[in-house]
């Protein structure tokens, strides 16, 4: 009794809502939850700083990628940049976004803080 048990706590029906049957005797169903990450430590992370302006009416942006980590960290460092550069910018798609031509700046605080850096087109 306890397995059976064991085995409907496992195939929660309320996670499955909206779900499509399938035939596949193979499939387990996958939540779209997110397993928890962890942020390697700056010495073991090769970030890339470039200068962008394409889709952006001619301004320029600074371009922060290679980011290895959790969302909330990327956040984290975007506000650092952000407020050393005294500028705005954003986080999307792992990827830091600083307002501006701040790439010699950013360059230095990011091998301040322990990370390899490159620059990387524009």
């Amino acid at each position: 009794m306890l397995t059976i048990r064991g085995a409907c706590m496992e195939n929660d029906w309320k996670k499955r809502l909206g779900m499509v049957y399938s035939t596949n005797p193979d499939y387990e169903f996958e939540s779209g939850e997110e397993k928890e990450q962890f942020t390697a430590p700056p010495r073991q992370q090769q970030l890339y700083v470039s200068l962008d302006k394409k889709n952006r009416k001619g301004k320029k942006v600074t371009l922060v990628e290679g980011f290895a980590g959790t969302t909330d960290d990327l956040k984290t460092l975007s506000k650092e940049l952000k407020s050393k550069c005294g500028v705005g910018g954003s986080v999307g798609e792992g990827k830091i976004l600083i307002q501006g031509d701040f790439r010699d700046r950013i360059f230095s605080l990011l091998q301040e803080k322990g990370y390899k850096v490159k620059r990387s087109g524009g």
